[in-house]
């Protein structure tokens, strides 16, 4: 009982996360609009600029509030279906889906309590969205979900075929 408290634990600090940063970005840099954050001299690495993109990534879908509220409404009960019902599986598909979960419901919230997503991390070592911890979460989870598929899910497969020819086997 003790790893569904534990992912629910973790999407509520994900979450929580997310939406404190977007908090910070409201209060204190969108008066500013932009800061510089990391960088090295004149070499900038990563600003904060405020930004509220009312679409999806790289703005694409803009102005289909209700749509993207639908939609993404239905992968988080998709993914909170799926996270308890394999959460035994594998730890990366885990917490693959635990990020999807908290990065969802992080820009979730925005969308319908103000009907735009507050971006502010923006990459100036090449042109590149900004973006948000909750799209970092949703990020890191499709990259962890690539791992598994490659490398996790082919093994996890592969013991389990071996296993039953070796109880077909012993059954003989």
């Amino acid at each position: 009982m003790a790893l569904p408290i534990t992912l629910i634990a973790a999407i509520i600090a994900l979450i929580g996360a997310d939406q404190g940063v977007k908090y910070w970005a409201v209060h204190s840099l969108k008066p500013k609009g932009s800061m510089e954050f990391i960088h090295f001299g004149d070499f900038h690495i990563l600003d904060l600029t405020y930004v509220e993109n009312d679409g999806a990534i790289f703005g694409s879908m803009s102005g289909q509030r209700w749509f993207l509220i639908g939609f993404t409404s239905l992968v988080i009960i998709a993914g909170i279906y799926v996270m308890f019902r394999l959460m035994r599986r594998s730890r990366v598909l885990t917490s693959a889906i635990l990020l999807f979960i908290a990065g969802g419901i992080g820009n979730l919230i925005d969308r319908i309590r103000q009907g735009y997503v507050v971006d502010m991390f923006e990459i100036k070592l090449f042109k590149f969205a900004v973006f948000n911890v909750a799209d970092i979460c949703v990020t890191v989870a499709f990259a962890l979900l690539i791992i598994y598929g490659i490398f996790i899910d082919p093994k996890i497969e592969k013991a389990k075929k071996a296993a039953a020819e070796t109880e077909n086997g012993s059954n003989e």
